[in-house]
C-alpha cells in the first residue's frame, strides 16, 4: 500500500523527431520509437537522484492491474462497465470522444489491446475456472516498453489475501538516473525465429521466405508425447477366445453403462481384480501391467489413442492422409508451439493474395469450446499461444448451413459415434444415429465474438437455447433444402473420411500409431461440419 513509484520513475513521452531538424545525433537515435504507429509513444524512466540497486530489497516494486477479463468477456465489459472504455482507450492512444461506447472504439481496443495484454491462469478449479484469464498492467506498467537486453523483469503474483492479482517489477542491474526501464516480451525465447515471431505485435516483420510447409513431426516428437503421458504399452499377446455362453463381470465408474447395460451376458462387479472388462472414465495408464498379468481382460481404450483425441496429435496423423498440408477433410491446421514460423508466413502469404484470414484458436486438451477463439487478427493469435498450448484452424468461412425457420440460415454441427473393433486388421463401425447441434443466430462472417452466432456447443452454456432434432426428422429437412445432395451420398463421404482417419492412425506402430492391443475396444465421438468447396472447373461442392 505505499505508492513510491513516483519516487523512482518517471513516464516520458517520446516525440518523432522532424528529419530537417538539425540534433543531437545520439539523442535522435535514443528516442526512436519502438512501437511503430501514430500512437503516442511513451517510455519510462529512473529519475531517482540516486539510481536504483538491484541488490537493494526496496529496488521491489507492484504494479497494479487496470483490467483482468476472459477474452469471451472483453467486449461486454468495454460496453458495460463505466468509464472502462475511456480508460483503455488514452492506455493505448486510441482516439475516443463523447460519453458512450461506440463500436468503432470498442472495436478498435479489442484490436489494440493484444499489444498490452499478459496472461495468467488458475491452477484449480473447474475447467471453466481455469480458462486463461488476461489482464493489463496500469498506465506505468503498460507503458514499459520492450528491450532484448532488459533493464527489469516482470511476472504476475497472485495475493491469495486480497484474491488479487499484482505485476512485481524488479531490476536486474545496476541503473541510474535516465536510464530506461524495459522488460523482455519475449521472456524465455532463446531461438531467434521465435523471437521475431513473439514480438510481431511490436515489431512488425514479413515471414514470407519462411517455408509454409508443416510436415508430420519426426518419431521422437509421438515417443515424448507417451513419456509424457506416463503411459505403458502392453506386451504382445494371443488374441483371447472367450467361451459362447461365457458372463462378463463388469467393472465400471460410468453411470451411462450402469444404468443402460442390462444385457444377460453382462453382470456387475465392484471387484476390479475380478472383472473380465473393464469400462472407465479416466485414463488408462498401465496396459504393459495388464498385458503380462490378465491379457484376456477387456478394457474400453486403446494405447496411444490420444493420437486421435487430441487436437494437435490429430492434426499431425491426419498429415499421412493428405502430405502437408493435411487432408481435404481436415481445414489447415498449425500447431502454435511448433509451427508458429510456418503459420505466419501461410497468414501473410494468404493476406498478400487477399484470401479469407478467419482463424480458430484452440487449446489441444479441452473440449465444449472453452478458451476456443475466433479472429483475423494475426497478433491476437501469436498472443493466445502464450496461455496455453494451442492449434489454429482455418475457419469454415463458407459452411453449409440450415434454414430454422423461427432465426434463419444457421451453422450446424454433426456427432457420429463410432467403435473401434480393433485396429490392426482395421475394424470401425458406426452408430447409424447421428446427433444434430445448431447456432441459435443466423450466420455471417461477423461478430466473431457472438458465441450464438459461431458456435453450435449450446448444452453448456446457462441460459441459452438447445435447440434439437433427430437425425430421421433431419434427413428429408435437409434434402428438401439440398435437394442435389441426398443424405447417403453425404454420409458416403463422411464415412470415407472416418476411414481415411482411422488406417492413418493405425498405419504405424505404437507410439506413432493406435496400439493393436487385442484386448482393446472402444468408443469415439466424431463432431463435423460440412462446408463448400469449389471445383476445378469452379463448381460448387459439398
Amino acid at each position: 500500500q505505499i505508492f513510491d513509484a513516483g519516487d523512482y520513475f518517471g513516464i516520458m513521452q517520446v516525440e518523432e523527431v522532424d528529419e530537417e531538424e538539425e540534433g543531437d545525433e545520439e539523442m535522435e537515435e535514443q528516442l526512436k520509437k519502438p512501437n511503430p504507429g501514430n500512437e503516442p509513444c511513451f517510455k519510462v524512466i529512473v529519475t531517482n537522484e540516486n539510481g536504483l540497486q538491484a541488490s537493494n530489497p526496496n529496488s521491489v516494486f507492484l504494479v497494479d492491474h487496470a483490467w483482468t477479463y476472459r477474452a469471451q468477456h472483453a467486449r461486454q465489459q468495454l460496453c458495460r462497465v463505466p468509464g472502462l472504455l475511456h480508460r483503455m482507450a488514452n492506455l493505448m492512444g486510441v482516439p475516443f470522444h463523447g460519453e458512450l461506447p461506440d463500436e468503432a472504439s470498442v472495436q478498435h481496443v479489442l484490436q489494440e489491446m493484444w499489444k498490452y495484454n499478459q496472461t495468467y491462469q488458475l491452477s484449480q478449479g473447474t475447467a471453466e475456472e481455469k480458462v486463461p484469464v488476461w489482464y493489463i498492467m496500469d498506465e506505468f506498467g503498460s507503458r514499459i516498453q520492450h528491450s532484448d537486453q532488459p533493464s527489469f523483469a516482470a511476472a504476475p503474483l497472485f495475493y491469495m489475501p486480497q484474491r488479487i492479482a499484482y505485476t512485481v517489477l524488479w531490476p536486474l542491474r545496476d541503473l541510474e538516473t535516465g536510464d530506461e526501464v524495459t522488460r523482455d516480451y519475449a521472456h524465455g525465447e532463446t531461438d531467434r525465429l521465435i523471437r521475431k515471431c513473439v514480438l510481431l505485435p511490436w515489431v512488425p516483420a514479413e515471414l514470407l521466405d519462411v517455408s509454409c510447409s508443416t510436415p508430420e513431426p519426426p518419431d521422437e516428437h509421438y515417443q515424448a508425447i507417451l513419456a509424457e503421458n506416463k503411459e505403458k504399452l502392453p506386451v504382445a499377446i494371443n488374441p483371447p477366445v472367450y467361451a459362447k455362453d461365457k458372463v462378463f463381470k463388469v467393472f465400471t465408474d460410468i453411470q451411462q453403462v450402469l444404468s443402460n447395460l442390462t444385457h444377460p451376458r453382462f453382470v456387475f462387479t465392484d471387484n476390479e481384480g475380478e472383472a473380465d472388462i473393464l469400462y472407465n472414465f479416466s485414463h488408462f495408464k498401465d496396459y504393459r501391467k495388464l498385458s503380462e498379468e490378465k491379457p484376456e481382460v477387456m478394457v474400453n481404450q486403446f494405447p496411444c489413442e490420444n493420437l486421435l483425441t487430441v487436437k494437435d496429435c490429430l492434426a499431425s496423423i491426419a498429415r499421412r492422409a493428405g502430405g502437408p498440408d493435411g487432408p481435404r477433410w481436415l481445414p489447415r491446421t498449425f500447431n502454435l508451439q511448433t509451427e508458429l514460423p510456418q503459420f505466419i508466413s501461410y497468414f501473410q502469404q494468404r493476406d498478400r493474395r487477399g484470401e479469407d484470414n478467419h482463424w480458430i484458436c484452440k487449446p489441444w486438451n479441452l473440449a465444449r469450446s472453452l478458451d476456443t477463439h475466433i479472429t483475423n487478427n494475426l497478433n491476437s493469435i501469436i498472443r493466445h499461444r502464450e496461455s496455453s498450448p494451442k492449434v489454429v484452424c482455418k475457419y469454415i468461412e463458407e459452411p453449409v448451413l440450415f434454414e430454422r425457420e423461427d432465426v434463419g440460415r444457421v451453422k450446424f454441427d454433426v456427432r457420429y459415434v463410432v467403435l473401434l473393433r480393433s485396429a490392426r486388421p482395421l475394424r470401425l463401425y458406426s452408430y447409424d444415429v447421428f446427433w444434430l447441434r445448431f447456432s441459435n443466430r443466423a450466420f455471417s462472417l461477423d461478430d466473431l465474438d457472438d458465441y450464438e452466432k459461431h458456435f453450435t456447443v449450446m448444452n453448456y452454456a446457462p441460459g441459452v437455447t438447445l435447440k434439437q432434432v433427430h437425425c430421421e426428422d433431419f434427413i428429408p429437412l435437409f434434402e428438401k433444402q439440398y435437394p442435389e445432395y441426398p443424405w447417403t451420398m453425404v454420409q458416403e463421404s463422411i464415412f470415407k473420411a472416418f476411414a481415411e482417419l482411422f488406417e492413418a492412425a493405425s498405419s504405424k506402430p505404437a507410439p506413432l500409431g493406435i496400439c493393436d492391443y487385442p484386448s482393446s475396444r472402444a468408443i469415439y465421438a466424431i463432431d463435423l461440419m460440412l462446408k463448400w468447396d469449389t471445383s476445378r472447373d469452379g463448381e460448387k461442392l459439398l
